[in-house]
This record gives structure tokens, sequence and C-alpha cells, in this order.
């Protein structure tokens, strides 16, 4: 007789449990259906954070999307990594989610509260929102610098060296004003490794030019070469990487104080 799997297994001893339970229909079908839901949260959370993937969080603003295209045709698909875009936008909805996907084959998602972080695929930030990473999940909120340029970079950068146990990668790419920089320091300190792309391959060098100047950047490279670089540090052949046609480690590191 095959064995159940162990999270059906637990499923029926919770049901058997909540059919003993003095119950009238109506509240043991919750009770069941809020069982359910938290099994597949935790069958979704267990498969993905399992090993601490890689989170590689590239930000940018204006001119960053031929950044993110030319990192996207470049990356292996398989890597094993996840990938978070994170663009400041204030006021118009990203269309991010419907371009990238012509230039990778791995799944492109716009991030939505409580998604579950999952290895190899592309995760982009909606407009108007910060965002942070708590027990494997994204989290939204109303975006709190409300004057002057956003800091979303910095906010999701911070909050990945709080909550996140895998590697860090952060690219800062093309962009207006310093996103992301403040963080970057912080990001060494938790045994990261931080990015900017090469200025004169950037459209607006002021995000990547911020970065250097922080004095806490490994690397300086173009988008092309920071996908082979990521390929690199995670172990990967970026050698093997074909892009699709347009249309379609774990480690060990102290944490900050909150």
């Amino acid at each position: 007789m095959t064995e159940e799997p162990i999270f059906i297994r637990r499923r029926i001893s919770h049901y058997g449990a909540v059919s003993k339970l003095n119950l009238d229909a109506k509240n043991r079908e919750k009770v069941q259906r809020l069982l359910g839901e938290a099994e597949r949260k935790l069958e979704v959370s267990t498969a993905s954070n399992a090993d601490h993937f890689p989170v590689v969080c590239v930000g940018g603003s204006a001119g960053g999307l031929d950044a993110y295209i030319r990192l996207l045709k470049h990356l292996p698909t398989d890597m094993g990594v996840a990938i978070v875009i994170v663009n400041h936008l204030r006021f118009v909805a990203t269309q991010l989610d419907k371009i990238l996907p012509r230039y990778t084959a791995m799944p492109v998602e716009l991030i939505t509260e409580g998604l579950v972080l999952q290895p190899n695929r592309v995760f982009i930030i909606p407009a108007k929102r910060d965002l942070h990473v708590l027990d494997g999940e994204f989290r939204l909120k109303p975006i709190s610098k409300q004057r002057g340029w956003p800091n979303v970079v910095t906010i999701f950068l911070r909050s990945l060296t709080r909550h996140w146990d895998g590697k860090i990668i952060a690219v800062i790419v093309s962009g207006y004003d310093g996103d992301g920089a403040a963080a970057l320091c912080g990001i060494k300190e938790v045994g990261g490794i931080t990015i900017a792309q090469k200025l004169e391959t950037a459209d607006q060098p002021d995000m990547p030019e911020s970065a250097i100047a922080s004095g806490c950047i490994d690397f300086i490279l173009s988008p092309e070469d920071i996908a082979r670089k990521i390929a690199q540090i995670v172990g990967v052949k970026s050698g093997l990487t074909k892009a699709p046609a347009p249309s379609s480690i774990a480690r060990d590191r102290p944490r900050p104080s909150e």
C-alpha cells in the first residue's frame, strides 16, 4: 500500500478531530475550510523556503525597463533564485508584469499581499506600495514617503536583511535620485552581494551613481554582465542561458536589530 503524503495524513487527522467537536454544520464547514487554507499555505511555504534560496532585488526607476530586459534576457531561468523588481512608481500603475514575460521563460507576477516567495520566478512591486517580506511572504503597505522621490528600494532591501535567511543580491540599475543606496552597507553586513549598473550603460545614472558613492558596491557591470555575475554567484553556468522569443545560499549570518 502506498503511503499517503504527510500533509494528507495530517489533514485527515485534523478533519477527524474537527468531526468530534460539538459544532453545528455551518461552523464545522468554516473550521474545515480554514484548516484547508492553512494546509495549502503550509505546503507552498515549506516547498519554496526549505532551502532558503537566494533573492535578487533589482531596484530601478527611469530607464530601468531597458536594464530589466537586458538582465532577464541573459539570466538562466532555473537558478533556484527569486527575482524581485522594485521600480518606484508613485502614481502610475506598473506595466512591467505585462512587458517582461516577453523576455524570460520564468513566470512574472505582480505582487499581492501574502504572496509566497518562490524560486525561478520574477516578482514585480505594484505602484503606490512599500514592499516588505515576512515569514517567506510579501507584505504590502501604503507608500510611506509621500513627498520627494520614493524610497521603496531601500525599504525592501532593509526588510530582506531582517527577515530573509537566504543569500541576498542587491542590484541597482538606471533611475533618478538615490533610492536603495542607504541600504547597501546593511546588505554587505549580513553577507549579501551588491551590484551597480555601469554608468555609461544606464539611461539615467543617478541611482547607480548614488549606489557606487555609498562605498558598499561589490561590482559595477553592464546589465548583461550583471546576469552573468548573478549566475556565477549562485553556481550556475550562464552560458546555458537561452532567452525566449519576444512573444509570449543558504547562509548563516547575524540579523541586524529591528
